[in-house]
């Protein structure tokens, strides 16, 4: 299978009422459903290159996670309570029963697939597979941190400052931010669609999604460690089969073993494995990606 060169065709693009607000998505497809989550600073049209060939096998739901793109962006809060993944999950199985989906598959990248290991945590039974790429779980980022990752991730702590400090630096330049926060050394973003690109950018001038963003990286380093923390006591793991991807270019593959850390999350199946890639597998080599994905879903 090969990535389909064009931009979402064939895909609708709409909004639909969730209990918070409104999420904006493109879905497409017939068959098995399939929701794609994607990461930071993006928004769902980094699936582009991979979601209209996967839409010839599944029902594919693109949505933009809360906080994010085209979706309803909470105000910040003392405790971070809207942006913590439990909350950003239940807006998902909200958007599937929409569509009249119960149970469904979950391809999920950095952010997303934050969000996606709390919703296959906390609602067991709607997901059937889950593949994330590029991310161990949030709590052993913390739990392991060092100077190359203080360093290497700088902007969880950064983006975790006090409400208003880090949005009114990245709003006072938000298109060489997203340049420079997409763009380390050696690697450039030239891989970005011109019109993903476009996309994103739209989102990050706007005040209201670098705070959705900075609001997701507090919770992030505090309701969510909570949660992860409550979650591992409790012996609590993912049951699904898992499928993890990360980048031979990127942090996760320099610095962890991802296939023995997401062995101690999940209790069934777990394949992991590398993608000739930097941070943005499913931009940077979607035909690699889409390999994967269609070797583990049905």
């Amino acid at each position: 299978m090969t990535a389909t060169p064009s931009f979402f065709e064939d895909f609708t693009l709409e909004t639909i009422a969730v209990e918070g607000g409104n999420i904006r998505l493109r879905r497409s497809g017939t068959g098995q459903p399939l929701l794609m989550l994607h990461g930071n600073p993006q928004t769902h049209a980094m699936w582009h290159a991979v979601a209209p060939t996967l839409s010839k096998r599944y029902s594919v739901i693109c949505p933009d996670l809360r906080g994010y793109g085209g979706s309803f962006k909470p105000p910040a809060s003392r405790d971070h309570a809207a942006y913590a993944k439990r909350e950003m999950a239940k807006d998902l199985i909200q958007v599937m029963e929409h569509f009249g989906h119960e149970t469904f598959l979950i391809a999920s990248h950095d952010r997303g697939a934050r969000v996606a290991h709390r919703l296959a945590l906390d609602f067991p039974n709607r997901v059937e597979k889950l593949a994330v790429l590029d991310i161990i779980p949030t709590i052993e980022h913390f739990e392991r941190t060092d100077m190359a990752f203080a360093m290497g991730y700088y902007h969880w702590f950064w983006f975790a400052q006090p409400h208003p400090f880090p949005e009114n630096i990245i709003n006072a330049a938000p298109d060489q931010w997203f340049r420079a926060h997409t763009s380390r050394e050696p690697k450039d973003n030239s891989f970005f669609h011109s019109e993903a690109l476009a996309d994103y950018l739209e989102a990050v001038r706007q005040p209201e999604t670098i705070r959705g963003m900075c609001e997701d990286y507090r919770a992030a380093a505090t309701i969510d460690l909570d949660l992860d923390r409550e979650s591992r006591d409790a012996g609590d793991k993912i049951q699904c089969p898992l499928l993890v991807l990360w980048g031979t270019q990127g942090k996760i593959g320099q610095w962890y073993k991802a296939l023995d850390i997401w062995r101690l999350y999940c209790a069934e199946d777990l394949i992991a494995t590398p993608v000739n890639s930097g941070h943005y597998l499913a931009e940077e080599s979607p035909e690699e990606v889409l390999k994967h994905l269609i070797a583990f879903f049905p």
